[in-house]
């Protein structure tokens, strides 16, 4: 057989896409398909990507990337951008989603997933989780979260205008879910001429879940799967299965007539943590008696077999980045950045630091990429420095560990909680190259001369900046170079996945 052609048990691995990607939405175009995922406070905001296999993802952008469209100021940790949902409709690519910290609820379209994508539509509803079904006589639906006092949360639909994101029918809830709290993430389909109402419950943790229910009619009533939820991890042990908190899912049939559902989970370092945050897995779906199947019924592990619609050769990005195209889209800032900040001359990057830090909760200069894999190296050419300059390994403002350049020393400083220190310092003049190495349990972190041998500066537990280890939060750990109190330039930043 071809290596292109279709294989009725072709393996591949999940997550599909790893590191800090939750709340995947995906629609197809023919045979290509394109995925987006919540960026919460980072900038640019909801990274697209696209596949012709639904295993390999490229990314191609942002959705959001000019203030006009992604104000972040003052967004708390894990605030921001929540759960977008892309769709394909008449020549136009729609993504609607949930600013929590400013506007709400909005719409942008583009004609092209590469952008440029137009400024929001918003829309006068609370809640979050917003969707769009375009249903086949030319009316669309909007369904999103529902909250009142004194009433079951649910999923809210009405009517929408496109062209303007009024309401053309007055907000209804068609359903409650099945009991499980937090009933979110909705997504509308017309399967077989029946509406199916797909929804996320009991939480982004342990218990998060999948259900569905079916109607005859677009506004219900809406009947539960008997099978609920469809999707779950809850009743595997973690010493069983290290991924967990599967939910929040989208389903989408593939060119050749074969079904699939995306959906978020994470993996666990050790015992109940995590700290890459909410991946993209991927998963077979079949219909039996007119409901979906996933995987069979069997869990989801790191390790599945499907009916992909295609194989593509992976494409690995370049390990080392000297920013001589300039900053990709790989990287991320937090918060809106101050542009002038930042630049590029072809042979490095030049930062501009600030009086705010990396523990300030704001905007600090500041330019990271995502941890995907557990075991990897990260290290970055520090060429000089004035002020405190170097790499961090960030989760949030209260949870990082920066190794870095000041004052005529190198350090490594750890922040948990309300608890900060010097764990390491040694004096250092000159170039530096700063490195950390990671595996699932630990941070070790090195630096020496360029070329020259390598120093031991410590190691930090990957568990005391984990999700489990903060307060609520949304996100995962982000490898960054920083600067502040004075600028810095440096050569070269280099990334490398050592396991899956």
């Amino acid at each position: 057989m071809n290596e292109r052609e279709f294989d009725a048990a072709r393996r591949y691995r999940n997550p599909v896409v790893p590191g800090f990607h939750p709340d995947p939405s995906v629609c197809r175009v023919g045979e290509d398909y394109y995925l987006v995922t919540s960026s919460f406070e980072y900038f640019p905001g909801i990274p697209v990507f696209h596949s012709r296999d639904l295993v390999h993802w490229r990314q191609l952008g942002h959705v959001l990337t000019r203030p006009s469209q992604l104000d972040l100021r003052g967004a708390r940790s894990s605030g921001g951008i929540y759960a977008p949902t892309i769709r394909w409709h008449d020549g136009r690519f729609w993504v609607i989603v949930t600013n929590v910290s400013h506007g709400g609820n909005f719409m942008v379209w583009a004609q092209d997933a590469n952008g440029p994508w137009s400024d929001p539509i918003y829309i006068d509803q609370g809640g979050i989780d917003p969707s769009l079904f375009f249903d086949d006589d030319g009316r669309v639906y909007y369904t999103g979260t529902h909250w009142a006092e004194g009433e079951l949360p649910g999923i809210a639909m009405f009517e929408i205008d496109m062209r303007t994101g009024a309401k053309l029918s007055e907000p209804a809830v068609v359903w409650h879910g099945t009991g499980g709290r937090c009933p979110e993430g909705p997504h509308l389909y017309k399967i077989g001429g029946r509406y199916y109402l797909m929804i996320a419950e009991g939480g982004t943790e342990y218990g998060h879940s999948v259900t569905i229910a079916v109607s005859d009619s677009v506004r219900g009533p809406y009947e539960p799967c008997p099978r609920n939820p469809i999707l779950t991890q809850n009743r595997l042990m973690a010493e069983d299965c290290e991924i967990q908190g599967a939910g929040h899912a989208e389903l989408v049939e593939d060119h050749r007539g074969n079904w699939w559902m995306f959906f978020l989970g994470y993996r666990l370092s050790e015992a109940y943590f995590h700290h890459l945050g909410r991946e993209t897995f991927l998963a077979p779906v079949t219909w039996e008696e007119g409901w979906p199947r996933v995987n069979g019924g069997e869990p989801i592990r790191g390790e599945m077999a499907g009916p992909l619609p295609a194989w593509e050769d992976a494409q690995e990005a370049p390990i080392r980045d000297d920013f001589s195209a300039g900053i990709g889209c790989v990287w991320n800032w937090l918060r809106n950045p101050v542009a002038e900040n930042y630049a590029c001359d072809g042979a490095g990057l030049s930062l501009k630091g600030t009086d705010v830090g990396l523990s300030d909760g704001a905007n600090p200069t500041f330019l990271g990429r995502r941890q995907e894999q557990f075991d990897m190296r990260c290290g970055t050419l520090v060429q000089s420095a004035e002020g405190e300059v170097g790499l961090t390994v960030f989760y949030n403002e209260a949870h990082h560990y920066d190794l870095c350049l000041e004052n005529g020393e190198v350090l490594l400083k750890k922040r948990v909680g309300d608890m900060a220190c010097v764990a390491f310092r040694a004096p250092w003049h000159g170039p530096c190259v700063l490195r950390v190495e990671a595996d699932r349990k630990r941070y070790a972190f090195s630096y020496g001369a360029p070329g020259g041998e390598r120093r031991d500066a410590g190691t930090a537990l990957t568990r005391l900046i984990s999700t489990e280890a903060t307060s609520l939060s949304f996100t995962g750990v982000y490898l960054g170079l920083y600067a502040r109190g004075g600028s810095a330039r440096f050569g070269w930043m280099e990334y490398e996945n050592l396991g899956v």
